[in-house]
């Protein structure tokens, strides 16, 4: 499969109806979709799928998986051209081409199974992927990780599109 992702940004106003539609969005419309903090963001050419892997700082991480990278948006529209796994797969591929260093606790996704489509296993398409299902947070949310061992090789993302506006102003200096 050909990179379907592109780089793009906190506040990418093609990303924002995507982040807007997510179940653990807080303030809709907000202009900035992402958690404080070093991040990364992915987004489709049709801008209906978007990515987003944070680098939180340990130290104020309240989980049990602090230093782990944390996919903290992930939605993919029904019209996607592409599996979810499939999707999840080149993300964390694209992450890993961006922070070659992976954390040892490497990646950890929370999903609430009240709030997403009823199937057999809450974060199907994180499974298909090769997340593991490790525990639950104390709000009770299923929490799924991914260690190097099963993350797919490095492969980064196609530059953000021209017609994407401005960016985050100083995301080389801080990335």
């Amino acid at each position: 499969m050909s990179q379907p992702w592109r780089r793009s940004y906190r506040a990418d106003p093609r990303a924002l109806p995507l982040a807007d539609r997510h179940y653990n969005r807080q303030k809709v419309g907000s202009p900035q979709f992402v958690p404080p903090g070093s991040c990364v963001v992915f987004l489709t050419d049709n801008a209906d799928a978007v990515w987003v892997t944070s680098n939180p700082i340990a130290q104020f991480v309240k989980h049990e998986w602090a230093g782990a990278w944390m996919n903290s948006l992930f939605r993919r529209e029904p019209e996607c051209e592409y599996l979810a796994s499939d999707l999840i797969l080149t993300a964390v591929a694209a992450t890993r081409a961006h922070w070659p260093d992976v954390p040892p606790l490497g990646m950890v996704t929370f999903v609430d199974p009240e709030k997403t489509r009823r199937k057999r296993d809450p974060g199907r398409c994180y499974r298909r992927a090769g997340f593991r299902h490790v525990g639950f947070t104390k709000a009770g949310l299923y929490a799924l990780q991914l260690l190097l061992a099963d993350m797919p090789e490095p492969r980064a993302a196609r530059p953000q599109a021209a017609d994407a506006g401005q960016g985050d102003l100083f995301a080389d200096l801080i990335a």
